[in-house]
């Protein structure tokens, strides 16, 4: 497979979606060579409970990737999510080392170390940090804006998100891949693979939160001045406001999925009942987003607002009902990237196209601010958050 072209995998609850990408170099749009999606069998809330249906769910929509674009997928960029995945915030900080007090990579790196060792060992326990985002920097107690190497100080601190996840699950997922065929290249957080798509630098800058509304769970990051402040997944989704139709309007699952998304079937029903039962699910959703954006101090304050993607973002009234229980701005992920020109089939594509643009980040990217963790985890995915700097 040329270098030029990228492979993304999205191991979702509800289906596996593969794309095969190739980049024309740096600052030009990235071609889709294919596509190809199977249904996810083996899955539960995003955590693998019979790999061998994994591993078969992954072959077959890279059988048909690959026969869309007439390329060979041998290595890929893979996702990883479900209710594994969790953001941890922590602080830590250092003596600056050097003797005329100027802030080196080292010290950083120690701030950010010190940091992770602050976690409480049960929130840590049986995790694997895949990456850390330092959120701020301290000088002598005063907050550094830009860049803080090379500064002077005594003290420095740093705040840092640790986005982690569940060791078993993460090394299952990655063989379960690689039992596909699949090298992987290496795993990004769903909701940061999602962001390349669906929100734009000025959206990050100003301050947002992206909601992936996914068969069984529900993810979101929250980014401000461009960088990923926080991630939780939620175990709801898709799939629960589908069993309320089916309850509700008795009929079946299928008959209810369809009739959730807008299409039509022979069943009469009431409009208005049909409302009030995917709203109830959809407010309780949008509450667990409220009460995550009160924790971390940003309820009502993210100018951009809630950008929603997902397999359920397109039920016809969900941006009003996001409006309503956040009072922030809302709108649904727009089908293609302005960088990229990446043209969606819908928004629940957004996290294999945007792993599409991870691998298309050169290697040689120097890393700022970001460190990369883990033994089975390959590569330096840490390239890719250069994205996130001003």
């Amino acid at each position: 497979m040329s270098s030029r072209i990228t492979v993304g995998i999205d191991v979702g609850t509800y289906e596996v979606r593969a794309v095969i990408a190739e980049h024309n170099g740096p600052n030009m749009p990235i071609t889709v060579l294919g596509t190809g999606k199977a249904e996810s069998k083996g899955l539960r809330h995003g955590y693998i409970i019979q790999s061998s249906d994994v591993t078969k769910s992954v072959g077959e929509a890279v059988r048909s990737a690959e026969k869309a674009s007439g390329h060979k997928i041998r290595r890929a960029f893979i996702s990883v999510g479900g209710i594994g995945l969790l953001g941890l915030n922590s602080n830590g900080s250092t003596i600056i080392s050097r003797a005329d007090q100027v802030v080196t990579e080292n010290d950083m790196e120690q701030a950010i170390l010190a940091a992770e060792e602050s976690i409480p060992p049960n929130l840590i326990q049986n995790r694997k940090i895949i990456y850390s985002i330092p959120t701020l920097w301290k000088i002598d107690g005063k907050q550094v804006f830009g860049r803080v190497l090379g500064m002077k100080g005594v003290k420095l601190e740093a705040k840092v998100l640790f986005i982690t996840s569940i060791e078993t699950h993460l090394d299952d997922l990655i063989e379960a891949v690689e039992e596909a065929g699949v090298e992987v290249v290496d795993v990004v957080a769903s909701p940061i693979a999602a962001s390349f798509v669906t929100l734009s630098k000025s959206q990050k800058i100003a301050g947002c939160v992206l909601a992936n509304i996914g068969a069984e769970t529900v993810s979101i990051v929250v980014f401000e001045n461009n960088i990923p402040l926080s991630l939780e997944v939620f175990p709801i989704g898709g799939m629960d406001i589908t069993s309320d139709i089916a309850l509700g309007l008795k009929i079946s699952l299928e008959e209810a999925e369809s009739i959730k998304l807008g299409g039509i079937t022979s069943t009469s029903y009431s409009r208005k009942k049909l409302e009030e039962i995917i709203s109830a699910r959809l407010g309780d959703i949008f509450e667990l987003v409220e009460n995550h954006l009160k924790k971390i101090g940003k309820s009502g304050l993210l100018p951009a607002g809630i950008v929603i993607t997902g397999g359920s973002s397109s039920i016809g009234f969900i941006e009003d009902l996001a409006r309503t229980y956040l009072h922030l701005p809302s709108r649904i992920a727009p089908l293609a990237d302005p960088q990229s020109r990446l043209q969606l089939k819908d928004s629940s594509w957004s996290v294999a196209y945007g792993l599409c643009i991870v691998g298309s980040i050169p290697e040689e990217e120097e890393r700022l601010g970001f460190k990369k963790h883990g033994k089975n985890i390959l590569g330096n995915i840490t390239k890719i958050l250069k994205q996130f700097l001003p």
